[in-house]
């Protein structure tokens, strides 16, 4: 993507993600400031992440990714997409930088069989509404999985579950006043 890069990664230890992007926004921004003799940030804000239910949603959000070039309009196939790891999972392409997840290996009895299975994947859009869930969780931070996985994921965080809703809740109708029950004069502060 022209404006920002998606990772999905399998952490070896707590913090990992964090830590990596920290050290990688460190060393890039120096690089780039340097090459480009600019000064200043180079990210517009700070990374967001989401930790996925690995069991039912790591391909689905696998999908996400290397669909997103092909959703943008920059490419009609994901394998066309230069940054995509769809060459290493789909066509075999080899990539030292990229270790395939146990869910991938598990596609298919061998390599043939795994890649077979990983393009079928892509035979069919990911509907609108795993897209906006996808979308919804990374942009609020909330886990990806279902409804129990989530609550399961805040609560051992200590964290609220958020809805997606931003700003109070709704009030309940039997608490919402109507003209007849305000106050006269309540504009007038009484004066």
């Amino acid at each position: 993507m022209t404006n920002h890069v998606h990772l999905l990664l399998t952490p070896a230890e707590t913090g990992a993600p964090s830590r990596l992007m920290q050290s990688l926004g460190r060393r890039y921004v120096q690089y780039a400031n340097r090459f480009y003799r600019r000064t200043g940030s180079l990210w517009e804000g700070r990374y967001k992440s989401s930790v996925v239910q690995a069991e039912s949603y790591l391909l689905a959000c696998q999908r996400y990714i290397e669909l997103n070039p092909v959703r943008a309009g920059m490419v009609a196939d994901p394998a066309q997409y230069r940054w995509s790891s769809y060459r290493a999972n789909g066509l075999g392409q080899m990539n030292g930088r990229l270790t395939p997840h146990v869910l991938y290996r598990q596609l298919g009895s061998d390599d043939e069989e795994r890649r077979a299975a990983y393009r079928k994947l892509f035979r069919t859009e990911l509907d609108a509404e795993a897209v906006d869930d996808i979308r919804k969780a990374l942009q609020l931070g909330m886990p990806s999985g279902s409804e129990r996985f989530a609550e399961a994921i805040c609560t051992w965080l200590g964290i609220r579950h958020n809805s997606g809703r931003r700003g109070r809740p709704p009030m309940p109708a039997e608490m919402v006043e109507t003209p007849a029950q305000t106050h006269v004069g309540q504009g007038d502060f009484g004066f």
